[in-house]
């Protein structure tokens, strides 16, 4: 119909508002996962592992607990309230609104858990490609812009101007 303005809760969010949420997520998150590799890494050298793996015990497990604090942080903030911090600050969302937490458990275990695995040397390698692979999707589905966690879920991220 001419001349009405569009619904704000179809606009897909641009792929750069994505990346900006998601960046300043990991930022927080990378804060996290510093911290708890120091304590990590004190704790098995008390203990006389801090060799173990060539030295990179302490790396991976605080990469697997601060990937695994993160996926469910993701899904416990979009069953809440339908957006992360990182998507608030963006002033991005998703929709529809009223998920249950069933499908947005589907969601995050299509993404972010798997990035947990980048802690573990080899299979980061997979874990990055896979990282990788998801924002290349994104940007090629025109004109909506959905991951394959999206799909998995029936989810879109869009424009929140409430």
């Amino acid at each position: 119909m001419a001349g009405t303005t569009p619904r704000t809760d179809v606009l897909p969010a641009e792929w750069w508002e994505r990346l900006g949420a998601r960046l300043i997520e990991a930022l927080v998150f990378g804060v996290f996962y510093y911290i708890l590799f120091i304590a990590l890494w004190g704790f098995f050298r008390t203990v006389g592992m801090a060799e173990v793996f060539g030295g990179r015990l302490p790396g991976v497990f605080a990469w697997l607990v601060a990937g695994l604090a993160y996926a469910g942080y993701d899904w416990w903030a979009h069953s809440r309230r339908g957006r992360t911090f990182g998507k608030a600050i963006m002033k991005i969302r998703l929709a529809p609104e009223g998920l249950s937490s069933r499908v947005l458990l589907r969601r995050t275990i299509v993404y972010p858990a798997p990035v947990m695995l980048m802690g573990i040397p080899v299979v980061n390698l997979v874990a990055g490609m896979l990282l990788f692979g998801v924002g290349l999707l994104i940007l090629m589905d025109k004109p909506l812009e959905r991951g394959p966690h999206d799909r998995a879920a029936g989810t879109r991220v869009v424009k929140d101007l409430r």
